[in-house]
């Protein structure tokens, strides 16, 4: 299938545009659409990665389905034939890539977890023993898997980065029962997804979800376990002490780190392989977790 920019591009207009995700609001629902757009440093590409934005959303519903017994989720479907006008006469280009779904009452709060040592927690641990101040054994490596899942939460940032915040700053956003509610979620489905995860061959080093409230209940929003929101590397590469290969962008950044580019607007141009080799990484983890999913929109990637 082509790559899609913008949904601006089928001549629609969202109502709000974020990195990777167009999102149009009708009401009680919104339409997410997620595009071929990749950003890296914070900045958004020209290049597109073609397919990563069916991967992220049929990942998402692999994870949806997987999860349904033990949390609500907010959609409503993924069929673009049972879109509203005028999405439903852009069935072809939107299918595989965007989800009608239940508008929820957001958390704001990133609910991160992590099961190893890697990215900034890595380092915050060779600086200060801890991360986000938790304290660890001494003498952890990188690749490491830690005694046990950490609760790690941030801001949800609209601009810029998210920051770190303790689990009292998320009492005192959310108040108590919720703020441990989602700290609970978190760690169960963190935990039945590295476990899913490893049977396949996958670790699942870390992650992060978004949660709201949709009919009084908690309710999981947003992407699931995806390549954007989640470390995951295969499970007989990783060797303690080195950075494990991972199912990401990874490729792209690491060819960006060899220009003398400094990483702020206007991106520089990518290569042909460079984009077709991120895209394959993409659709490695998805065929991978969720061979079903994969198989069902495989005419979109």
């Amino acid at each position: 299938m082509p790559a899609l920019r913008s949904t601006r591009d089928l001549g629609l207009v969202p109502d709000h545009e974020g990195k990777v995700r167009d999102i149009f609001d009708l009401g009680s629902q919104l339409l997410i659409v997620a595009t071929d757009r990749v950003s890296a440093f914070d900045v958004i590409m020209n290049d597109l990665v073609p397919g990563r934005g069916v991967v992220l959303t049929v990942m998402s519903l692999g994870w949806f389905r997987h999860f349904r017994d033990t949390v609500p989720n907010h959609v409503i479907t993924a069929d673009p034939t049972a879109f509203p006008a005028p999405f439903a006469a852009h069935a072809a280009a939107l299918g595989g890539r965007s989800m009608l779904v239940h508008k929820a009452e957001r958390f704001p709060v990133e609910c991160v977890v992590r099961g190893y040592l890697a990215g900034s927690g890595f380092k915050s641990y060779k600086a200060t023993g801890a991360i986000c101040g938790q304290p660890l054994p001494a003498g952890l490596r990188l690749a490491d898997r830690l005694p046990g899942p950490l609760f790690t939460p941030t801001t949800k940032a609209d601009e810029g980065h998210d920051l770190d915040i303790t689990f009292a700053e998320v009492e005192a956003a959310v108040g108590a029962a919720h703020a441990a509610a989602l700290r609970d979620l978190t760690l169960n489905l963190y935990g039945e997804g590295a476990e899913y995860a490893r049977s396949r061959g996958v670790v699942l080093a870390d992650t992060k979800f978004e949660f709201g409230i949709i009919d009084g209940k908690i309710a999981l929003i947003d992407e699931v376990m995806t390549p954007d929101s989640s470390r995951f590397w295969p499970a007989g590469d990783v060797v303690p002490g080195q950075e494990p290969p991972s199912w990401d962008k990874q490729i792209l950044r690491n060819h960006l780190e060899t220009l003398t580019w400094d990483k702020a607007p206007p991106p520089p141009p990518l290569p042909a392989d460079v984009l077709a080799r991120t895209a394959q990484r993409y659709r490695e983890v998805l065929e991978i977790l969720f061979p079903e999913e994969a198989a069902t929109w495989q005419a979109y990637l």
